[in-house]
């Protein structure tokens, strides 16, 4: 007995779009399947700021060379009576100034890491990314007494490999959402308006206590007056960060922010 399969031009054509449609689909899906996380875990992110309604702000200061600023700015903090600040320390700086990492840890602030060199991670293999992230942390916790989990690379500079070793490392990578370009030195006046107009609730405000950066000492003061005048209060990365779900930032690129630390 023979069979004939009839097939309407009708029935072809709807077969040959559904077949298309699903083509299609799968090439979206290849293409796009790095940004797909439905079923699948959030990528590493470094935190720029946290999503809050209270007038909260973290004052981080970053430190990797010099002797001459960090003490009058720890000073500042204590005549201000800031008691929640974070700052990022460069092993090899901790290492060489023990006193002011001493007087820092006894201030009661929160201390992150800086990294080892400064250079850029995003530049090294995965096994230097951890060597360094692995030797700041040893002489830091040596220093300080507490093992850090937070660090602010180099440079501000990182890329996926960098967050995901990171955090593989139980590590935090924390940036900024107001930078005060303190380390160019462009004037008190101009550091504090640059801070001061763009901190908003949930930020973290990128200073400098390294010695190139001349004027961060003069305009602290006025910085944390004002700050206060609009009711912000300060705390640390971590008490910023207990407050919600973080405000991550994937990054599909390398990101170079800045040459000081």
């Amino acid at each position: 007995m023979n069979y004939f399969f009839v097939w309407s031009g009708r029935r072809i054509k709807r077969y040959f779009f559904l077949t298309l449609a699903v083509l299609l689909s799968a090439g979206v899906i290849w293409t796009e399947r790095d940004n797909i996380s439905v079923f699948a875990p959030h990528p590493p992110a470094a935190v720029y700021s946290v999503p809050t309604d209270r007038k909260i702000v973290a004052l981080t200061f970053d430190i990797s060379w010099g002797e001459k600023r960090a003490q009058p700015i720890l000073d500042i903090l204590k005549e201000k009576n800031v008691k929640n600040v974070t700052f990022f320390l460069s092993s090899p700086w901790s290492k060489t100034h023990p006193d002011i990492v001493q007087n820092i840890v006894e201030g009661g602030y929160e201390i992150g890491s800086h990294g080892h060199k400064h250079v850029n991670y995003s530049q090294l293999s995965d096994d230097e990314i951890r060597k360094q992230i692995q030797t700041a942390h040893g002489m830091l916790s040596d220093q300080t007494g507490k093992s850090p989990n937070l660090i602010r690379m180099p440079n501000g500079d990182f890329d996926k490999r960098v967050l995901r070793i990171a955090e593989d490392m139980n590590y935090k990578v924390v940036q900024w959402d107001t930078d005060s370009l303190d380390w160019k030195n462009p004037g008190v006046n101009t550091i504090v308006q640059r801070v001061v107009t763009k901190a908003h609730p949930g930020d973290i405000i990128l200073l400098h206590a390294s010695d190139s950066c001349l004027q961060t000492h003069e305009a602290l003061p006025q910085i944390i007056d004002q700050l206060r005048a609009k009711g912000y209060e300060f705390v640390t990365v971590s008490q910023l960060m207990s407050q919600t779900e973080i405000k991550g930032q994937t990054v599909q690129d390398k990101q170079t922010w800045n040459q000081v630390a």
